[in-house]
């Protein structure tokens, strides 16, 4: 500790009495807290009751999850520090040999000096209370009064001077903000963790409940694959259905209606992806077509595979362009437009939300690209979703002209489906 003075109990400007923590000590060490945070959120979603579990939105589950298992390591505005009047306070000065004092087994109370420094801060005032990482043995005292440090100087009148208050301040600001850069250097790799994990532990428990429940068994749909994909779209002799499986049960139903597999949606995504590369490697024979036609360049692979594709179906709210359905219920919306800029994107979005019943979980827009810079619409694409309304977050881009987005449903926030934007470059003369 530092010292001052030349007494027989040397002693700093601030005292050491009681009224003052001794910060960065009260409750244990942050990496301990760190841990058990990490424990509290396994719990945590190891204890959500099943049913609860599968009505929830997963994006709205993490989110919360993040926020209370993650830390806001808090920031000193010393810029904004105030001073407090200073008040008289009673202070013992036995052992100090300039009041002489004879019996020392009696306190000796005299009038001193005590100066109050307040300190705002933004963040989680707890953390003061908890020892970091790195840490020096020379403790500091002070109190968290709501969003403020208060640090306390006390002495005797001889004893206090601006500059000793001053400079003791200093020192106590910089420790204070070394503590807390460490803790936010640990606290920063912690919260990254616990942003991966959260959403890793709910997959895991949705998965063991489906599983559980033998709902990835879906319907007792059989689907019949061919056994190579021809290079060509012919029909095969067995067409083949839609894989689908029973989905997560939401809050005032236990009606499980139909959805599509993940592997079926990348198959038809994979058939329309090979059928504009046909467009685009053969661009004479597509060139003049119009929106409707090339929709139905689409259904014709998708005719050759699946049983249930069709065109121009009604669909809840509105027309779409390519729709597959099982046993009246839509499990596959695609809309196909023309690009003629940013509005044309938001307006096939707008479109296929509407057509979108409650219960659709996947969607697409395929945008056809007519003598337009290719490479500055693409950068386009993603700004102009992000900015949607019912825009979640991004999901793994599946391929340089392919974008994949989690939405949510205009008239329920907590029921999600994926978005997929497909671009293509159809020429034109």
């Amino acid at each position: 500790m530092r010292r001052h003075g030349q007494f027989y109990k040397r002693q700093r400007v601030r005292s050491e009495m009681a009224g003052n923590e001794l910060l960065f000590h009260q409750k244990g060490e942050f990496r301990n807290l760190l841990e058990s945070l990490k424990a509290g959120l396994k719990d945590e979603v190891q204890r959500m009751g099943r049913e609860y579990l599968l009505k929830t939105s997963e994006e709205e589950l993490c989110k919360y999850l993040v926020g209370r298992y993650t830390l806001e390591t808090p920031v000193l505005h010393d810029d904004n520090k105030v001073a407090h009047p200073a008040e008289d306070i009673d202070m013992d000065v036995r052992g100090r040999v300039d009041y002489a004092i004879i019996d020392d087994d009696e306190p000796h109370i005299v009038k001193g000096i005590s100066v109050t420094i307040a300190v705002p801060f933004e963040g989680d005032g707890q953390l003061f209370h908890f020892t970091p990482s790195s840490f020096s043995l020379s403790g500091i005292r002070g109190n968290v009064v709501g969003n403020e440090i208060h640090l306390r100087y006390r002495g005797l009148p001889q004893d206090m001077s601006t500059d000793k208050i001053k400079t003791d301040m200093e020192q106590d600001i910089g420790q204070i903000k070394g503590y807390l850069q460490t803790m936010a250097r640990d606290a920063a790799e912690h919260n990254k963790f616990i942003e991966g994990e959260a959403r890793r532990l709910l997959v895991a428990r949705k998965e063991r409940i489906l599983k559980d429940e033998g709902l990835v068994e879906g319907l007792g749909i059989p689907i019949k694959r061919r056994e190579q994909d021809a290079a060509t779209y012919t029909v095969p002799v067995v067409r083949r259905k839609p894989l689908i499986e029973p989905p997560k049960i939401q809050e005032g139903s236990v009606t499980r209606e139909p959805i599509l597999q993940e592997g079926e949606y990348r198959h038809i995504l994979d058939l329309i992806s090979r059928m504009a590369l046909v467009m685009e490697r053969s661009p004479k024979a597509f060139r003049e077509m119009d929106e409707e036609s090339l929709r139905w360049q689409f259904l014709v692979p998708l005719n050759s595979h699946y049983e249930l594709a069709t065109g121009e179906a009604f669909n809840y709210s509105g027309k779409t362009d390519i729709l597959i359905r099982y046993e009246g219920k839509n499990v596959f919306i695609a809309e196909c437009k023309i690009w003629h800029g940013q509005k044309s994107l938001s307006e096939a979005i707008d479109q296929v939300l509407r057509y979108a019943s409650w219960r659709d979980t996947k969607i697409a827009v395929i945008l056809f690209n007519k003598n337009q810079d290719f490479s500055a619409v693409l950068s386009q694409v993603p700004e102009i979703v992000k900015t949607h309304s019912c825009f979640k977050r991004e999901l793994v881009k599946q391929h340089e002209t392919s974008f994949q987005y989690m939405f949510h449903q205009p008239s329920d926030a907590s029921r999600e489906l994926i978005l997929t934007v497909m671009v293509f470059n159809v020429p034109k003369n």
